[in-house]
C-alpha cells in the first residue's frame, strides 16, 4: 500500500474498532473470571490492521477457501483478541465469545484448529506458530498456492529455540509469503523480558536470519498498514514486523503491573477499565 492508498483508508474507523475489541477482551475474561488481558491489549491495533485494514483476504461464509490468506495466533493466550476479532470478521455470532473457557465451548482459553472457524492452528505451547506458518506456505506450493501466511508472535516465546529454527528455515525455503509481526511489549509472565532472557539486538539477529526487518510503533495503525504493505512489494525473503507496544494497552492501571499478563480484570476495576478504553 502506497502513502497515496493510505489515504483512503479510514484510520478514525479502525481505531474505534480497535476500541470495540479492547472492549470485548475486558468483558469476555471478566465473565469467564480468568484470561489474558494485558496480552490481548497489547495486539489490538495489529489484529485491527490485518482483519480490517485491508491487508487478509478472506470468506467469513466460505472460511475454508483454499485461497484465504492464513492469520495464526502463536502467541496463543491472546485467544480473546483473535475471537473478538473472528466474531466481528463474520465467522459466528458475537454472541458465542461470552463463553469464553466454559466447559464444553469451542471458545477455550487458547485456540484449538477446528472448533471455530477462522481458526487456522492450534496453539498456547509457545514458540510454534512460526514453524506451523512456514509449513502451511510449503504445503500452498504443492499445490501453486499465492496465499500470504502472517503469523503474531510474543516477545517471550522469542526465547524459545523453536522459533529460530523456524526463522532459519523460513529463510532458506524462501517462503517470501511469510510475514511474522513480534508483539514486543517487553514483559512476559514472570517479569521484564530484558531481566528473563534478554532479545537484544533484534532487528540485527533477524537480518542475520536472513529476514527483511521493519521497526513501527505497535499502536499506529497507519504505520502498521505501511509496513504490511510494504511487505508484498519484497521478494525471496521472509518479513518481521517488530511492533513496539504496552502490554495492557488502553488500561492505565494494567499497563503499569505486569501480573495483568494472567488474570481478569474483576470487580470495580472492570468498570474503571471500561470508561478509560471508552474515552481514550
Amino acid at each position: 500500500m502506497s502513502d497515496t492508498t493510505l489515504t483512503n483508508v479510514d484510520l478514525d474507523a479502525l481505531n474505534e474498532i480497535a476500541r470495540d475489541l479492547r472492549l470485548d477482551i475486558l468483558d469476555m475474561t471478566a465473565m469467564a473470571g480468568s484470561g489474558h488481558p494485558s496480552s490481548s491489549f497489547s495486539s489490538v491495533e495489529i489484529v485491527t490492521a490485518l482483519f480490517f485494514g485491508g491487508i487478509l483476504s478472506y470468506r467469513p461464509d466460505d472460511p475454508w477457501w483454499p485461497d484465504r490468506d492464513r492469520f495464526i495466533m502463536s502467541k496463543g493466550h491472546a485467544a480473546p483478541l483473535l475471537y473478538a476479532a473472528l466474531a466481528r470478521a463474520g465467522y459466528f455470532e458475537r454472541e458465542l465469545i461470552w463463553t469464553l473457557r466454559q466447559v464444553d465451548s469451542p471458545v477455550q482459553g487458547h485456540p484449538i484448529q477446528g472448533m471455530l472457524p477462522g481458526i487456522e492452528a492450534t496453539t498456547g505451547s509457545l514458540g510454534q506458530g512460526l514453524s506451523l506458518g512456514v509449513g502451511h506456505l510449503l504445503g500452498g506450493r504443492l499445490s501453486d498456492s499465492e496465499f500470504w501466511v502472517y503469523v503474531l508472535l510474543g516477545d517471550g516465546e522469542c526465547e524459545a529455540g523453536q522459533i529460530w529454527e523456524a526463522a532459519m528455515a523460513a529463510s532458506h525455503f524462501k517462503t517470501n509469503k511469510l510475514v511474522a509481526i513480534l508483539d514486543y511489549n517487553k514483559f512476559q509472565e514472570t517479569g521484564p523480558i530484558s531481566r528473563e532472557m534478554a532479545l537484544e539486538p533484534l532487528v540485527e539477529k533477524w537480518q542475520a536470519f536472513g529476514w527483511s526487518v521493519f521497526e513501527v510503533d505497535g499502536h499506529d495503525i497507519g504505520a502498521i498498514l505501511k509496513a504490511l504493505n510494504g511487505a508484498k512489494d519484497l521478494e525471496q525473503k521472509p518479513t518481521i514486523l517488530i511492533a513496539h507496544t504496552i502490554k495492557g494497552k488502553g488500561v492505565s492501571f494494567v499497563e503499569e503491573d505486569f501480573t495483568y499478563h494472567g488474570r481478569a480484570i474483576l470487580g470495580e476495576l472492570t468498570e474503571k477499565a471500561r470508561e478509560e478504553i471508552r474515552w481514550a
